[in-house]
């Protein structure tokens, strides 16, 4: 790859929020050579949030499009002037020609590269049948609003991560008899805690879907379109839609033989970039070094992605690192009708104190996670404005050492 001094043309390999955000971020620092942005799906970027919610819900024309959903306006769009190449995959990155080949044959002349594609849903070894669905991408999400609108009384959601847990919600709001199974003894340990997964798995029964823990799926039944779902403990669960929820894999195999180091994600340092300055990565894709420790962290998380974009312009720009990504993870989902938010960093260990509301009554509720009287994180359901006061207090206090 040629040096930063000479970004005659840089490509953005994925139509995300984070290949946006770095889009945006290219343009505003003054870049104003050749930008071109690849998308293996055919739309502009476009909010991934509300697929598992309010568009599974919502009364609007399913095949519209982006519509409310797109992040750009055609004006925006005249103003960041790319090329955009939608429906095309990037299937090679040959560093040494300063190439990205593309589906078809065509290879793309780039002196900088963003990384920007972002996750897939991973899955079960299970019979392929109608009726079984991934929700990752708008497409996904059509498909599955369109199955749920078609007759569907019972649904099974495998995994009650957040996106299960948004998905079973979306169908309990939808009238719909609807069993989440999860695999774990509770849902959500490692990222708020026994105690406070808890709390939140309690979220389910009360919006009106049964919640199975400590089990996995042995199988499906149905002959061409699944009828059931088999569990290891032995039930069967009938289903009419089944929603496999597990979890995502970020997607490196076009890198492979780049060069670049892939380790569940693209190898950075804490400025997103790669062992090669004119490459960065953000969003899911990207795992980023922790500055004075040795650990690395992807993040799959909106604010996390959108964030990266500003920062990877930048230290791609000036050819090596000199800002680090610094913000404080983040993340929210609504579930149920209650709004969680989290922020912060905490760790196995971490105390955990009740510092507004009470969890037991069923409603809303602060709390706060600490470490040797430091704290180190925040929780919150249906708690906006304490919360959001709370995460710009972490974002300004130190940190324990190793976090």
């Amino acid at each position: 790859m040629t040096t930063a001094q000479a970004l005659t043309t840089v490509t953005v390999v994925g139509a995300s929020l984070a290949g946006l955000h770095a889009a945006r971020g290219l343009r505003s620092l003054g870049y104003d050579g050749r930008l071109v942005v690849v998308g293996e799906e055919r739309h502009r970027p476009y909010d991934r949030p509300p697929l598992s919610k309010e568009f599974l819900t919502g009364d609007g024309d399913p095949g519209e499009g982006p519509g409310r959903l797109a992040l750009t306006d055609p004006e925006e769009e005249a103003e960041l002037d790319a090329e955009w190449l939608l429906g095309v995959r990037a299937e090679a990155l040959d560093t040494a020609a300063g190439e990205i080949r593309l589906t078809g044959g065509r290879a793309l002349r780039t002196d900088g590269v963003v990384i920007a594609t972002g996750a897939t849903p991973r899955t079960l070894p299970l019979p392929r049948l109608d009726g079984v669905y991934t929700l990752r991408t708008l497409d996904d999400a059509t498909r599955l609003r369109a199955a749920l609108r078609a007759g569907a009384a019972r649904v099974v959601v495998v995994g009650a991560g957040f996106i299960g847990a948004e998905v079973a919600s979306s169908c309990a709001a939808l009238g719909l008899d609807v069993t989440v199974v999860e695999a774990a003894p509770l849902p959500l340990v490692p990222q708020l805690g026994e105690e406070m997964a808890r709390v939140c798995a309690g979220l389910h029964g009360r919006g009106g879907a049964a919640l199975l823990c400590g089990t996995g799926v042995e199988g499906l039944r149905g002959s061409g379109r699944v009828t059931g779902v088999e569990l290891t403990d032995g039930r069967v669960l009938p289903a009419d839609v089944v929603v496999v929820g597990v979890g995502v894999r970020p997607v490196t195999g076009w890198l492979e033989g780049s060069g670049l180091a892939l380790d569940d994600g693209v190898r950075c340092d804490a400025g997103c970039v790669t062992a090669l300055p004119n490459v960065v990565a953000v969003g899911d894709v990207a795992r980023l070094d922790r500055p004075g420790t040795a650990r690395t962290v992807r993040a799959e998380h909106w604010t996390s992605g959108m964030l990266q974009g500003a920062v990877a312009a930048r230290n791609l720009l000036a050819g090596s690192t000199v800002e680090p990504f610094e913000a404080l993870p983040y993340f929210w989902s609504d579930q149920y009708g209650a709004r969680i938010q989290y922020a912060g960093r905490r760790a196995p260990g971490d105390t955990v104190r009740i510092v507004e509301g009470d969890p037991a009554d069923g409603g809303g509720f602060l709390a706060v996670y600490e470490r040797g009287g430091i704290s180190t994180a925040a929780l919150g359901i249906d708690r906006p404005r304490p919360f959001m006061r709370l995460r710009r207090e972490l974002a300004r206090a130190p940190q324990p050492a190793g976090r």
